[in-house]
C-alpha cells in the first residue's frame, strides 16, 4: 500500500488514501446525529488538512499522536472538506511527537472543481486560505 503525502490528496468518493500524519489540534467533541464527532488539524511534512474523528476516535487520539490512516477518504462532510477513515478505513496511532510537519498549505482550504478532461476527478481551482480558518496558526 503506497503512502501518499497530504499535499497530493484530492477529493474523491472512494476510500483509497493511505497516509501518515501528526495530530496538531483537536476541536470540541460534538454530536452528529447519533455519532460523536471531533474536527482536528493534522499535518505531515508537505501540508495540513482537517481530519474528522468519529465515535471512539474522539477519545483515542490526542494532539502529538502520529496516526497512520489506511483506506481513508477525503470528501465533503457538511460543506467542509475533511480527511477521515470513513466506514471502510482505519486510523491507528503509530507514535508520538517525533514528526516534521508544516501547517501550510491546508488542503481543506482549497476550492476544488471537476476536471474538464475527466469529470470523475477534481483539480485545485483556488486557494480560500493558506492556513486553516478553523485552527488559526499560533503567533510566534
Amino acid at each position: 500500500m503506497p503512502m501518499v503525502s497530504l499535499k497530493d490528496i484530492v477529493p474523491a468518493a472512494t476510500n483509497t488514501i493511505n497516509t501518515q500524519f501528526i495530530l496538531l489540534e483537536k476541536g470540541n467533541v460534538g454530536e452528529d446525529g447519533m455519532e460523536r464527532t471531533c474536527l482536528s488539524l493534522a499535518a505531515d511534512e508537505t501540508a495540513s488538512v482537517h481530519f474528522q474523528l468519529w465515535g471512539d476516535e474522539c477519545r483515542a487520539f490526542e494532539p502529538g499522536d502520529i496516526i497512520r490512516l489506511t483506506s481513508g477518504i477525503f470528501s465533503y462532510h457538511k460543506n467542509c472538506l475533511v480527511l477521515r477513515a470513513g466506514r471502510k478505513g482505519k486510523a491507528e496511532k503509530v507514535g508520538e511527537f517525533g514528526m516534521l510537519f508544516v501547517e501550510t498549505p491546508n488542503m481543506s482550504e482549497f476550492k476544488w472543481a471537476r476536471d474538464p478532461t475527466n469529470p470523475r476527478k477534481f483539480v485545485q481551482e483556488a486557494v480560500l486560505s493558506s492556513h486553516s480558518k478553523i485552527f488559526p496558526p499560533l503567533p510566534y
